[in-house]
């Protein structure tokens, strides 16, 4: 069976880092802001530990996949066994990504507060730095959407992929059709994921900043 070889995704995002401390009895304005913005890095744990799972059942996905187009139809039942045995890891990678995303509307929910206690601010300095990093993780959450839209149609396809894998009368043409289309697909995905990541490293820079402005203690500064 001459199948095209599929994009390899090994789908990496990176995590907002937590920079914890201690506690605040008697908070200023920055501290507030301090211990609001290690409440949003606490609500993406949930993000942070899919990550794992996630590469890793691309990773299982990928070797089925590769032993799938190696074989001849006279394995047809071993075909079916092995893109069963795929469609089941794309229900797995699209749980693992709804528990990733779900862990990101946690984190904005608790970001909206910087919003609020930016104006209690006096320093002029601080207020800009809380500004231009409430504009980067605003981005960095639409680019996590834009992210999880093309990965569910990367899932999507891939599973029409293996469905066809499974058909007996599928063509050699239709197949090379839809895993062009599906290669297509995870060059968004990898797009979207190096912006995605980009922001974020932007926002744990421009989050230490602020920190060292404010004369806030924590791991990395103290």
């Amino acid at each position: 069976m001459s199948i095209p070889v599929k994009i390899r995704i090994l789908f990496i995002v990176s995590a907002i880092s937590l920079l914890l401390s201690g506690c605040f009895q008697q908070q200023t304005p920055s501290e507030k802001m301090y211990t609001v913005l290690e409440k949003v890095a606490v609500a993406e744990k949930g993000f942070e530990e899919q990550q794992d799972p996630l590469v890793a059942a691309e990773s299982k996905e990928e070797k089925l996949y590769n032993q799938i187009i190696k074989l001849g139809m006279k394995q047809y039942d071993q075909i079916v066994k092995l893109s069963d045995e795929a469609l089941a890891l794309t229900d797995k990678r699209q749980k693992l990504m709804e528990k990733e995303t779900q862990s990101l509307k946690e984190s904005e929910k608790q970001f909206e507060k910087v919003q609020e206690l930016r104006n209690e601010l006096e320093k002029s300095e601080l207020k800009q730095q809380v500004n231009q990093l409430y504009t980067i993780m605003m981005k960095r959450y639409r680019a996590h959407d834009v992210l999880y839209k093309q990965y569910q149609q990367g899932i999507s396809y891939d599973r029409q992929l293996y469905q066809m894998l499974k058909d007996k009368n599928a063509s050699l043409d239709a197949l090379e059709g839809q895993i062009n289309k599906l290669n297509d697909s995870y060059k968004q995905i990898v797009k979207a994921n190096n912006q995605f990541n980009d922001l974020t490293k932007q926002y744990n820079e421009k989050k230490l900043e602020f920190y060292q402005t404010a004369g806030l203690k924590t791991k990395q500064t103290s």
